[in-house]
């Protein structure tokens, strides 16, 4: 008899930690995030320089509405250093002109984003200019948060 109630006890008690255990289990949700499409602009920031600006749309193809969408772009093939005539980065951490933000972003929905200053390009005379863009470079949804 008192090992069925100790059965029993220890039955209900783990019945009782498992619907706990499940009732406080909060779904995680995740955003899907996409870049849909991205442009890179050089543009001639003085007489013998040039900075490279980027400009797209991105989309939330998930089911949950987001807020702070932190959007930058990365030049992976620039060189860290000022050399004449090749596009280099800085290596200082981004400033406000160069991440986009978006504050709100519903299920589906389409955003356009802009920012400045990805690369940066220095000119020897004032008869250089950049043949296009870099090779390696890409944006980046840096951060969001899902809204609860």
């Amino acid at each position: 008899m008192k090992t069925t109630l100790r059965y029993s006890g220890l039955i209900i008690v783990s019945v009782m930690v498992l619907f706990c255990f499940f009732g406080c289990a909060k779904e995680q949700k995740e955003a899907n995030l996409e870049i849909v499409d991205s442009e890179f602009m050089p543009r001639q920031d003085s007489r013998l320089s040039y900075v490279l600006d980027a400009r797209g749309t991105i989309r939330n193809a998930g089911d949950v509405d987001v807020k702070n969408v932190k959007i930058t772009a990365y030049c992976r093939s620039c060189g860290d250093q000022i050399v004449n005539a090749t596009w280099f980065v800085s290596d200082v951490e981004k400033m406000p002109n160069q991440v986009d933000v978006i504050s709100y972003l519903a299920a589906g929905a389409r955003e356009e984003f802009e920012f400045e200053e990805v690369a940066f390009f220095a000119a020897q005379t004032g008869t250089e200019e950049p043949k296009g863009v870099p090779e390696e470079i890409e944006v980046v949804i840096e951060s969001y948060e899902i809204v609860e």
